[in-house]
């Protein structure tokens, strides 16, 4: 459909000149879920990888459990829609439908309450990481962000292991960006069992619970984490570490995991 850029005639000024130049932007997208004959959501997105998003989001909200409940999904790139039925009727609770357009850049569309944070498992995984791929990670992270490189306008996502990058994903909305990579997970049937989570973004409450629900230990970002993230992560066995930047982090929560 398209990489995600666009050029742009701009004005560029600075102390010595003024030269009018094409400048690169990150393409900003409506995609709207349709679920079960309902309107769900309008996610404002990059417009790449929409399926994964589409699974993603779905089942980072409790809204599927795995690949088989997904039984049609059709895309309408043109009109920005996804149609997908799933096996399970929607639980009342889910069922007040509202219609939300949102970037996730700020508080990202949730369908969460408290209850669901006070409900969700312990991670379980024993794995470890030294300090040293952690930089090493971020270092190849970074080298990956091609539309961030160019536009300085989207958030990073990646699924590694300790030592390689295993899925990558790119998009305005840096939830939209985890939902990605986890939609691919889902549809590639690739294993997040012992697998860490690297984001561009900053952590919040939202982000870490849909990567608890993956069971996953490890979350690490360039940005900072909210107090609430770091109240969960402590509470849920996640070891959480952000500002991962040249030869420095901060380790927040279950710092035994970082050797």
């Amino acid at each position: 459909m398209t990489n995600g850029v666009k050029e742009f005639p701009i004005l560029r000024i600075n102390r010595e000149s003024r030269q009018e130049i094409k400048d690169k932007l990150a393409q900003e997208y409506a995609f709207t879920i349709i679920l079960n004959n309902q309107e769900l959501v309008t996610l404002l997105c990059s417009p790449m990888n929409l399926k994964y998003l589409a699974v993603g989001f779905l089942f980072s909200e409790g809204f599927v459990k795995n690949k088989e409940e997904v039984k049609k999904m059709t895309l309408n790139e043109q009109r920005g829609v996804a149609y997908m039925e799933t096996s399970e009727t929607i639980e009342p609770a889910r069922d007040l439908f509202k219609r939300l357009i949102t970037s996730s850049c700020g508080r990202g569309v949730t369908f969460y309450s408290t209850a669901d944070a006070q409900s969700a498992a312990r991670v379980s995984s024993r794995m470890k990481i030294s300090a040293n791929e952690v930089f090493a990670l971020i270092n190849e992270f970074q080298l990956r962000s091609r539309i961030y490189r160019e536009t300085g306008g989207v958030h990073g996502s990646a699924l590694c292991d300790t030592k390689n990058i295993l899925v990558f994903s790119e998009d305005i909305g840096r939830h939209n960006a985890i939902d990605k990579v986890f939609g691919e997970c889902i549809l590639k049937n690739i294993s997040v069992a012992d697998r860490i989570i690297i984001t561009s973004g900053r952590i919040s409450s939202e982000a870490l619970l849909k990567v608890v629900r993956r069971n996953i230990s490890i979350v690490a970002s360039i940005s900072a984490a909210t107090d609430m993230a770091v109240n969960l992560a402590a509470d849920l066995g996640v070891t959480l570490i952000g500002f991962v930047r040249g030869r420095r982090m901060n380790v927040y929560t279950n710092s035994w995991r970082v050797s």
